[in-house]
This record gives C-alpha cells, sequence and structure tokens, in this order.
C-alpha cells in the first residue's frame, strides 16, 4: 500500500456563518498497511448534504461534530481494492461515511455492500441512501398516511422532501409541497408529481395552505423547521 498517497480535507477551524476555503486544509496522508481485520477501499462518490454544516459546530448534538484536525464526514460510495476482512472482497462497493478524502483503511464495521447491477452506485447515497430512507419510512412508518388524505411537506425539492411526496402520491395522497421559488416549485410539480406547491419566498404561506388544504392537512412532513413548522 505504500505506493498509495491519500488526499483528504479536514477541518482545521469551525466556521461563522458560511462555509470558508480556509477553514479546511487539502492534506496528503499516507496510507498504513492493513492488518488482520481491515479493508482499503477507494472513495468513488462523496455525499454533500445540508447536514454537513451542522457537524462543523460545536456542540451537543444527535452526532459528534468533526473533531478539529480529522478528516470532513461525509457519506460515500467506494470499492474495495485491499482486504485483510472475510467479510469483504476486493472489487466490492460499499457505502460507508469515509468522509473527504481518496482513500480510507476501516475495520468495516460502518460500510454496507451494495450492487452497481440493481442501481447507478450514486444512489446508494439519495434515494437508495439515508435520505430515501428517511423519506419513506419517516412517512409510511411515522406518518401512515391513508389514500385519499392530505400530505404536505417543507423542504420539498430536496432529497428527502422529493422521496416523501412521491411516496405518498404512490400511496393516493394528495400531496403539497412547499419550497422556495418559481423554479423549485415547477419541479416539485411538473418533475416529481406533487399535486401543488407553495412558494414561500413569495407567496403566504398561511393563505396557500388553506387554498391548496381545503379539507385541512392530515400528514406534515417537516425538513426545515423555523418559522414554516
Amino acid at each position: 500500500m505504500t505506493q498509495l498517497i491519500n488526499h483528504a480535507y479536514t477541518l482545521v477551524s469551525r466556521p461563522v456563518g458560511m462555509v470558508k476555503a480556509s477553514d479546511f486544509k487539502y492534506e496528503t496522508l499516507p496510507i498504513p498497511e492493513l492488518e488482520l481485520g481491515q479493508v482499503l477501499v477507494k472513495t468513488l462518490y462523496i455525499s454533500l448534504d445540508p447536514a454537513m454544516r451542522g457537524w462543523l459546530n460545536e456542540g451537543k448534538s444527535y452526532i459528534p461534530p468533526v473533531a478539529i484536525g480529522a478528516v470532513m464526514r461525509a457519506g460515500t460510495v467506494g470499492e474495495v481494492i485491499a482486504s485483510q476482512h472475510e467479510g469483504f472482497a476486493v472489487g466490492e462497493h460499499v457505502v460507508g461515511y469515509d468522509g473527504v478524502q481518496r482513500y480510507a483503511v476501516s475495520d468495516g464495521k460502518s460500510y454496507h455492500k451494495v450492487s452497481a447491477k440493481l442501481a447507478p452506485l450514486p444512489r446508494y447515497l439519495g434515494v437508495l441512501g439515508m435520505p430515501g430512507m428517511t423519506g419513506y419510512f419517516g412517512l409510511l412508518e411515522v406518518g401512515q398516511p391513508k389514500a385519499g388524505e392530505t400530505v404536505v411537506v417543507s423542504g420539498a425539492a430536496g432529497a428527502v422532501g422529493q422521496v416523501v411526496g412521491q411516496v405518498a402520491k404512490i400511496h393516493g395522497c394528495r400531496v403539497v409541497g412547499i419550497a422556495g421559488g418559481a423554479d423549485k416549485c415547477a419541479f416539485v410539480v411538473n418533475e416529481l408529481g406533487f399535486d401543488a406547491c407553495i412558494d414561500y419566498k413569495n407567496e403566504d404561506v398561511k393563505k396557500a395552505l388553506k387554498a391548496h388544504c381545503p379539507r385541512g392537512v392530515d400528514v406534515y412532513f417537516d425538513n426545515v423547521g423555523g418559522e414554516i413548522l
């Protein structure tokens, strides 16, 4: 493994407001020899998620913040290129959180195997990954919508909101999205098949909800919090 060089972005300071390039350092790191039970994975795809901004903040949350000096956390799809782990073979593809780096050495505990034969690999970071599962199980197991009910989805153009609305439509619901801007709302209605979409930047949300949901709202799937919630 000594001929391989790892390139990574590490966190050097906690951003205040907008993230700056100077908050990170682009580093060249050595790749250690594999020990028994370890696997070397080459990163093929990296997910860019809104949650990543929150991971940069110090403080208690659902997940520890990215430590100063650590590789920036990110969802990844990678290919096993060397293995000393009986559960992983060279050439297999895995989903994990290897972060913003070219290579990762891991014990494999956080990996899930995926198949490029079933779907394009990037799908496992989106509709077949964390965002898709959040939308699917959040709606069907928690929201439990029934055919004919009205489902309202904030952040409707986002990765989770897209899935929620389409799954609700499949289950026979009337679906109203909330998104920011005319382009996003057009995408939500024309491409995703929502029944309507409220542009919170240019419409009165309360009035629009009354107009689009005359029988009320049965399930609200929140992706944004704040004033909209």
